[in-house]
């Protein structure tokens, strides 16, 4: 896509927020697929992974632009869990967007849409009503949301893509530019299982390629090990040995680059390249590969519009790291972002597991403490 074709988008992005419509209404809005093409709207894109590489004022070093850098809720999902009535403190969707914006965020990743059932709006928010109202406070906000880790059929049927449709349509009412999952494709180590896996990712993606919304997967280390895909086989007829190819890599390679893509986890990408580092060849050698994440990213970097960007501090388990508050680990940001190419491009969602108990002592309030100081440290990248 030229950098015409990506202006073209964001501007109809901006157009679509204006009127209060989703790029798929949008879309419907116009005259045909000619007058799309006049605002760079065909071909499936969506403004929110436009590039801001060669908007002005992107050269200055800094290596997540200002409208780039997110979190991910369940990085704080104690406080949008929390009970209202009991506590002074941030409670509920409303109250935490409103400070997760004060702070500095100007990009949210939905976790989930349930609260405490005494914050406004109630305990469901995951229905065209509570979409809106939650639309309304990412509005008010000057925020904009750019995904879900919700669930994706595991099944093709009548029922599971009318389910996946009603879940397009909030994530269109939401504004998404992509909708995906927190799980992997499929935590099976066996070709087969990828297969099936590709196949059903190919047909949700193109579906929600319709509804103008990216579909993507979110990583974990195992899904960086090696695909089990020659023999010789077990005594179940499955191979036991590997080509050579990550589980992840082979997924890559089978899905359409034009409607599935990734979120890569940075940290998870890391533990894996911890973690796996050879594999058993077809004839029994073994052979050592060391995982490159910025690598991977840097062969086909529009794959990845999402990332977390979750840190990591490293020490003596067979993980290799421990999660952190996002700059007070060992993770190699700086490199990682200058690799990866498409700068400005990728929407770095902060997230850590375990905001609300690192570092001790824990507090009613540490989750958002350290969203706080994870946005500094985010912002400050510089390379």
């Amino acid at each position: 896509m030229d950098e015409l074709t990506e202006q073209a988008e964001h501007d109809a992005r901006v157009l679509g927020r204006s009127l209060g419509l989703s790029r798929r209404q949008l879309l419907a809005a116009t005259t045909g697929m000619a007058a799309a093409a006049a605002v760079g709207l065909t071909g499936g894109g969506h403004a929110h992974a436009a590039p801001l590489a060669a908007a002005p004022g992107n050269g200055n070093g800094v290596l997540v632009p200002p409208g780039k850098r997110g979190i991910i809720l369940y990085t704080v999902r104690d406080a949008v869990s929390r009970n209202p009535l009991t506590s002074d403190l941030p409670s509920g969707f409303k109250e935490v967007l409103e400070e997760l914006a004060r702070i500095g965020y100007k990009q949210i990743e939905f976790a989930g849409y349930t609260q405490n059932a005494n914050s406004e709006g109630g305990n469901n928010l995951g229905t065209p009503q509570g979409a809106q109202l939650l639309r309304t406070w990412l509005d008010d906000n000057g925020l904009e949301a750019e995904g879900n880790h919700g669930s994706i059929p595991s099944v093709i049927n009548d029922t599971t893509l009318a389910q996946f449709d009603a879940a397009c349509e909030v994530a269109n009412i939401l504004g998404f530019g992509h909708i995906g999952t927190g799980s992997d494709p499929t935590g099976s180590a066996y070709l087969a299982d990828w297969q099936a896996a590709a196949d059903r990712w190919n047909i949700l993606g193109e579906r929600a390629a319709s509804h103008g919304l990216k579909l993507y997967t979110h990583n974990h280390d195992a899904a960086y090990s090696f695909l089990l895909d020659e023999g010789p086989l077990d005594a179940a007829g499955r191979p036991t040995r590997s080509s050579g190819l990550r589980r992840l890599e082979w997924f890559l390679q089978n899905t359409d680059p034009n409607s599935v893509y990734l979120e890569m986890d940075i940290y998870w990408a890391h533990v894996a390249q911890h973690r796996f580092q050879s594999y058993t060849a077809a004839d029994g050698t073994v052979v050592d590969d060391i995982f490159d994440p910025a690598g991977l990213v840097a062969e086909q970097t529009t794959r990845f519009p999402l990332f977390h960007a979750k840190d990591g501090a490293r020490n003596g388990s067979a993980a290799g790291y421990s999660i952190v508050p996002f700059g007070q680990g060992d993770i190699d940001y700086v490199t990682f972002f200058q690799r990866v190419g498409a700068k400005g491009y990728h929407n770095a969602m902060y997230e850590q597991d375990n905001a609300a108990t690192i570092p001790a002592p824990a507090s009613p309030s540490l989750s958002l403490e350290n969203a706080a100081s994870s946005y500094a440290n985010l912002a400050a990248l510089r390379g």
